[in-house]
């Protein structure tokens, strides 16, 4: 590009940015195919376009990514909220150059509850929203295989893929298997077990993996009390079954307070090319989801940015609700009917802190990860982490040892 043209480029998109409205919105840059490379959000779109255009932005990457600009479109909405809703659908969506690219863990397992007259529960990888409702992702499988066994002990729902039908079940058209033998399914198969019943078990194991344990404790006991003044007393003893299986596995669960309900936390741990976003979600005392995502940096974006984009992403995901979210520093964004909160000590602080551990820890795992493929990265990480503590000009290639206990001679390790 010449000198000329690139006056007439920079020219065109001042006008642009010139007629920008001041309100909250969604803008893209494109490139000279016409390719959105980048989408962002801002409160005021042209206080905020206008910033890449200054003369005094001295950062390299927003440097190279104006260079790249040809074109610019905008979107206004009502509130910020709605900024970044929309820019995180678009980035979504179209997967821009120099966007955050989010790996967003989709081999991570969830549970499926089947769409069928009579559903069945397992985890699976691949998402197919026609089969039924998906709970997950689970990062921690081992949470997940601990809320499954639990499920399948308190109400055995069937595991068999036959295709059941009102019409099948009342001709005795199926014949039980070995599950129901080993009493590990009543039976619907051929009317052992109702299909109000069944669904009946379906919705409080719907509540569970919701997080809504306490809600079905309360509903167990409830029944329990009234079958028992009914005078029907195995009934009441297998629901009392079900109550103290519970009860034990919410005590043994990450229990935080009675008093927190339906909050969020959020947390992230940072270097210079990733980020990684921590999100945790208390119902009724007990924190019933933990899931971190990653992200990699294209433009120096700040932890506020990320953090910002990470709140939305899960909060989507997860069709979390919350009116309170726990974050470690002020977040520069307005959610209707949401506030945050930076804890400084007690039960929440505490949960803040477990978020902050999960994120290190999740980021620590990654990186042995990928030094376990690439060994030669594990030694330059040393090397540099040597560099800082020495505050040396350049990386150490070559280290000497001397043994004194060999008198004059030197031993040498070359790297």
């Amino acid at each position: 590009m010449t000198k000329e043209e690139n006056e007439k480029r920079l020219a065109y998109l001042k006008g642009i940015v010139s007629r920008l409205p001041e309100k909250p919105g969604s803008y893209q840059y494109y490139d000279e195919n016409h390719t959105i490379i980048y989408v962002g959000k801002a409160k005021n779109l042209k206080a905020r376009v206008s910033s890449y255009f200054h003369t005094e932005v001295d950062r390299f990457k927003t440097k190279v990514l104006v260079s790249k600009i040809h074109d610019i479109s905008y979107t206004v909405v009502n509130t910020e909220e709605d900024a970044l809703l929309l820019e995180n659908s678009l980035i979504k969506k179209y997967n821009p150059r120099y966007n955050v690219l989010l790996k967003d863990g989709k081999t991570y397992p969830s549970i499926c509850v089947t769409n069928e007259l009579f559903p069945r529960i397992f985890k699976t990888r691949t998402i197919n929203k026609k089969w039924g409702t998906y709970y997950g992702p689970y990062s921690h499988v081992g949470s997940m295989t601990g809320v499954l066994h639990l499920i399948k002990e308190l109400y055995h729902p069937r595991t068999c893929n036959t295709s059941l039908t009102k019409e099948g079940v009342a001709s005795g058209r199926y014949k039980v298997c070995l599950d129901y033998h080993i009493k590990k399914c009543m039976g619907p198969c051929v009317g052992k077990q109702s299909q109000e019943d069944y669904q009946k078990n379906i919705q409080q194991a719907r509540e569970i993996l919701k997080g809504n344990t306490r809600q079905v404790l309360r509903d167990l006991k409830e029944e329990m009390l009234k079958l028992s003044e009914e005078l029907r007393f195995e009934e009441a003893e297998e629901v009392k079954r079900k109550y103290i299986m519970l009860d034990s596995f919410v005590t043994h669960s990450e229990v935080v307070s009675h008093t927190i309900n339906n909050v969020d936390v959020f947390s992230i741990t940072s270097d210079e090319k990733l980020a990684f976003i921590n999100y945790i979600h208390v119902s009724n005392g007990s924190i019933n989801q933990s899931f971190t995502i990653e992200y990699k940096k294209k433009l120096n974006e700040t932890d506020e940015e990320l953090l910002q984009l990470g709140i939305i992403e899960l909060r989507q995901r997860f069709k979390s609700d919350a009116k309170e979210i726990i974050v470690p520093e002020e977040v520069d964004v307005e959610l209707e009917n949401v506030a945050f909160t930076i804890p400084q000590r007690g039960d929440k602080k505490k949960l803040l802190d477990l978020s902050i551990m999960n994120g290190k820890q999740y980021k620590l795992d990654r990186l042995k990860q990928a030094e376990k493929l690439n060994p030669e990265q594990k030694q330059t990480r040393l090397m540099k982490e040597l560099q800082d503590k020495l505050h040396l000009p350049k990386l150490p290639y070559h280290i000497e040892c001397f043994d004194n206990s060999q008198g004059d001679e030197t031993q040498q390790k070359r790297l």
